[in-house]
């Protein structure tokens, strides 16, 4: 079995769950021997958990922008981490503000790390995390992985981010939250495998109702900061992309709605291997 892969472990698209629902965005990528954390939303440490990850393993995450559904659970899986033996360093890539999180996140957590660490002997958790604030452009290279970060459309948040991982023989890019974006097409040029969201326009009037407690701004949102299933496809063609796999589905809950829908969507605009996600589904790179 392949050493390279990549779980996406949690595929809604939007913070909230509801019985039956799948979980917010979070991915896990391997690559030669690296177990890289792509965002945190909710569910993030039980779906590692359930792939057989040792939270004190950590040592990578990157978070692609600053909506909760991509970094809710971030300081949460670095304690949980914490409690679970971790002691070596981690890693976190992210855009402006995501310092600014940590902090916080600790200070709320001050009493019971500073109790751990004096009653339990733990190394202290402050001094294990290194935060990074990353910008477009090159991000990093670790282990024979290049990672590179590109600018989406995602309004009105500014500093969201596609990520490209490059080793000597396997090419993987996470969209991130974005708008149709012509520059993705070479961000994402010659990619073995393009995770790209998606969005199903004809569901959104029922999503908007069922969200119950937002306006009309939320489908102004959805319609300006999204990109709609033929969109994606549209873009995998023209970047050549190898496969596609749909994530950050736009419903993912719905039961009116199902993978036959979205290979519908993509019909005729890419005729490349599809894979609709959900969530612990295992990509073999």
């Amino acid at each position: 079995m392949t050493q390279n892969y990549v779980v996406l472990l949690g595929t809604k698209g939007g913070p909230a769950i509801r019985p039956g629902s799948s979980m917010p965005t979070s991915n896990l990528l391997c690559l030669e021997g690296e177990q890289i954390v792509v965002d945190c939303g909710l569910g993030v440490s039980r779906g590692l958990v359930d792939q057989g990850m040792q939270l004190r393993d950590l040592s990578l995450i990157f978070i692609t922008h600053l909506h909760s559904d991509h970094y809710l659970e971030l300081g949460p899986l670095l304690h949980t981490a914490w409690t679970a033996g971790l002691k070596t360093r981690v890693d976190v890539y992210g855009p402006a503000g995501v310092d600014a999180y940590w902090q916080a996140f600790l200070a709320s957590m001050r009493a019971d790390i500073d109790l751990r660490i004096e009653d339990e002997g733990r190394p202290d958790l402050r001094d294990l995390v290194a935060i990074h604030v990353m910008d477009a452009g090159h991000v990093m290279v670790r282990n024979g992985v290049a990672v590179s970060a590109l600018r989406t459309e995602h309004p009105p948040l500014v500093d969201t981010f596609a990520l490209s991982f490059k080793t000597d023989g396997v090419h993987v890019v996470f969209s991130g939250d974005t708008a149709p974006l012509p520059a993705l097409e070479d961000f994402a040029r010659g990619a073995d495998l393009l995770i790209h969201e998606a969005m199903l326009k004809s569901a959104l009037p029922a999503l908007t109702a069922r969200v119950g407690n937002g306006s009309e701004k939320l489908m102004q949102h959805l319609l300006r900061s999204h990109t709609s299933a033929h969109d994606v496809a549209q873009t995998a063609t023209r970047a050549g992309a190898t496969r596609l796999a749909l994530s950050h589905l736009i419903p993912s809950d719905d039961p009116s709605y199902g993978p036959q829908d979205w290979h519908d969507a993509v019909a005729g605009h890419y005729d490349g291997a599809l894979i609709v996600g959900h969530d612990g589904l295992r990509i073999d790179l």
